[in-house]
């Protein structure tokens, strides 16, 4: 990756809806070239894809937490099942591996106490293996971002 990729990835980490025209403008390319460009980004897998971000408020999702999870025994079927359930469970946005104290975070979305507290007694800790479940709230965005630290930024 070049320069231009570089920018052309700065733009559209801000900018996903951006037109080729504008992209290519940009970064100072006529639109074909930025077109082929942006296409080997994707086919690379530099790119995984666009989506838009949406407000969890704005859809009644008040409540945000971050869950700590620590399974009871390190057993292959049991993780497996575990990682199944995760992928059934809309409320968690990111489930993560995690060295240390713990064996996953979980980033949970709900609409107020009354749904995470149903989410926890009825989902996560009938799930078979879990030992210990510890929550923290969201009490303030700081920073919340997806824009990645690209080389000419860090």
């Amino acid at each position: 990756m070049d320069r231009i990729d570089l920018r052309m990835l700065d733009v559209l980490q801000r900018e996903g809806r951006i037109s080729n025209a504008e992209l290519a403008e940009r970064v100072a390319l006529s639109p074909s070239p930025c077109l082929r460009r942006l296409r080997q980004l994707e086919d690379d897998g530099v790119i995984r894809g666009y989506t838009a971000l949406l407000e969890p408020r704005a859809l009644g999702l008040g409540l945000r937490a971050y869950v700590t999870v620590t399974l009871d025994k390190r057993d292959d079927a049991l993780i497996r099942a575990f990682h199944a359930a995760v992928q059934g469970w809309p409320e968690v946005l990111a489930c993560l591996a995690l060295t240390g104290d713990m064996d996953y975070l979980l980033h949970v979305v709900a609409d107020d106490l009354e749904h995470f507290s149903r989410f926890l007694m009825d989902r996560l800790l009938k799930q078979g293996g879990v030992a210990n479940v510890k929550s923290s709230f969201v009490l303030q965005a700081v920073k919340d971002t997806t824009a990645l630290p690209l080389p000419e930024n860090r």
